[in-house]
C-alpha cells in the first residue's frame, strides 16, 4: 500500500508539476505531441508545442500568469475582441545554436513594438517579466521543439486581446494576453511574384499601419487573393493618395538595391511596420559596405532603374519569411524580372543572419538572448 501511494503521487506530480517563478505558474502535459509530428514537413503556423503561456489584465493589473498544456479557449460570444478588432500580436524567433542551446532572436525590440502597437490600440502594456521570462520559460520548457535545420526554427507568437463581454464600442478594461509555439519552416520556399497594388490601401498617415493590429492583415486578404488568381504571391503595397510611393510588400518589409545602394521605404509617415529583421538587415548591408537609404521611393524610380539596369536586385524583409528574393515585379502592363541566381546581396544576408541566429559566428550586435 505505501509502495502503491508513493507511485501514485510521483505520478501526479509528473503530470501536474507546478512551480513558482517570476510569478507565472508552470503546469506539465502530461503527454508530449512531439512525436506526432513530422519535422521534415512543417507547413507555417500549423502545429503548436505542448505548452502555452495565458494571462490575464483585469481592475488595471497583470494576473493570473500560467503556463499550461496547449488547449482552446472559453471565451463569450460578445467577447470585445471577436467584434471591433481590438487584438495585436508579435512575430519572434528561437533557434538552436552549435551547441544546442535555445536562443531567441531580438525579443526585447518586439516587446518594444508590442507596445507601442498596444498604446495605439488603447492596450495596457505588457511588462517586461511576463512579455520576456514567460517565453523564456516557455520556450525553457518546449526547448526540444525547436527544430535543428537550415531555415527551420521555433516561432513565437505572442497575443493580446480584448475580453471585455460587452458589445460596445469602447475600449476594452479586460484582456488576455497569450504566447504560442509553433515549429516551422520556410514562409516562402521560392522566390516570389509580386503585383503593385493601384487601387487598395493598406495603411495612410494617421493610421494604424505601423501597429502590428490583426485588423490590418484582414484587410489585405481581399487584394492579396485577388494578385495570387492572377499568378502572384503577394502584392507591394502604395500610398493611399496617389498609388506611386511604395511601402510594403505583403507581410514584410522591402529593399531595393541599385548596385552599391540599397533603399528602404521610410517609417516617418507611420504606414508601415518597424520591422525588426528590416533594421538588423539595415545593419548588416552596412556592414556589406553598401550605403543604406530609408527614404520615400515612388515607383517611378524603380521602374526608370530597372529599365537602365540598375536595379538589381529586390526583396522582402520579415521574422516569417526572413529574406525572400522577389524574382519578378509586375506594375501595370510593365514586367520586371530579376535574376536570382546571380544575386550576391540577398543570398549573402540571410547568411549572415542565419549564421548569428544559429552560432555559427560572434554576435557582435547583441541580437540573441539564450534561454
Amino acid at each position: 500500500m505505501f509502495v502503491t501511494r508513493r507511485i501514485i503521487c510521483f505520478f501526479v506530480v509528473k503530470l501536474v508539476f507546478m512551480i513558482e517563478t517570476m510569478g507565472i505558474q508552470v503546469t506539465r502535459a502530461g503527454v508530449s505531441k512531439l512525436h506526432d509530428v513530422n519535422f521534415e514537413n512543417l507547413p507555417f503556423g500549423r502545429y503548436f508545442t505542448d505548452h502555452m503561456l495565458e494571462a490575464d489584465f483585469e481592475n488595471g493589473e497583470w494576473k493570473s500568469a500560467e503556463i499550461k498544456p496547449y488547449q482552446p479557449l472559453l471565451l463569450e460570444p460578445s467577447t470585445a475582441a471577436l467584434h471591433y478588432g481590438q487584438s495585436i500580436f508579435e512575430g519572434i524567433k528561437a533557434y538552436k545554436d552549435q551547441n544546442g542551446q535555445a536562443q531567441i532572436f531580438r525579443p526585447y525590440d518586439n516587446l518594444k513594438r508590442f507596445n507601442i502597437s498596444a498604446q495605439r490600440m488603447e492596450m495596457p502594456a505588457v511588462p517586461d517579466e511576463l512579455f520576456i521570462e514567460g517565453m523564456k520559460q516557455l520556450i525553457a520548457l518546449d526547448h526540444n521543439w525547436i527544430p535543428a535545420k537550415p531555415d527551420y526554427s521555433l516561432y513565437i507568437r505572442p497575443l493580446l486581446f480584448a475580453t471585455d463581454a460587452l458589445i460596445g464600442v469602447k475600449p476594452s478594461e479586460s484582456f488576455k494576453f497569450l504566447i504560442l509555439l509553433c515549429p516551422t519552416g520556410p514562409y516562402y520556399s521560392a522566390p516570389m511574384r509580386i503585383y503593385v497594388e493601384e487601387k487598395y490601401s493598406r495603411a495612410a498617415p494617421g493610421g494604424v499601419g505601423f501597429a502590428k493590429n490583426a485588423g490590418n492583415y484582414a484587410g489585405a486578404m481581399y487584394p492579396t487573393v485577388l494578385a495570387k488568381k492572377q499568378g502572384y504571391d503577394q502584392v507591394l503595397w502604395t500610398d493611399a493618395f496617389e498609388h506611386k510611393w511604395l511601402q510594403e510588400v505583403g507581410t514584410m518589409n522591402v529593399f531595393f538595391v541599385f548596385g552599391n545602394l540599397a533603399v528602404t521605404p521610410s517609417l516617418e509617415e507611420e504606414t508601415i511596420l518597424a520591422g525588426v529583421t528590416r533594421d538588423s538587415v539595415v545593419s548588416l548591408l552596412q556592414e556589406m559596405g553598401l550605403a543604406v537609404e530609408e527614404r520615400k521611393i515612388h515607383i517611378d524610380e524603380v521602374t526608370h532603374a530597372y529599365r537602365e539596369g540598375k536595379l538589381t536586385e529586390v526583396f522582402g524583409t520579415g521574422t516569417a519569411a526572413t529574406i525572400s528574393p522577389i524574382k519578378e515585379l509586375r506594375y501595370k502592363d510593365f514586367d520586371m524580372h530579376f535574376d536570382v541566381a546571380s544575386w550576391k546581396i540577398a543570398p549573402g544576408i540571410k547568411r549572415r543572419l542565419t549564421d548569428i541566429r544559429e552560432g555559427r559566428v560572434a554576435d557582435t550586435h547583441g541580437w540573441m538572448l539564450k534561454i
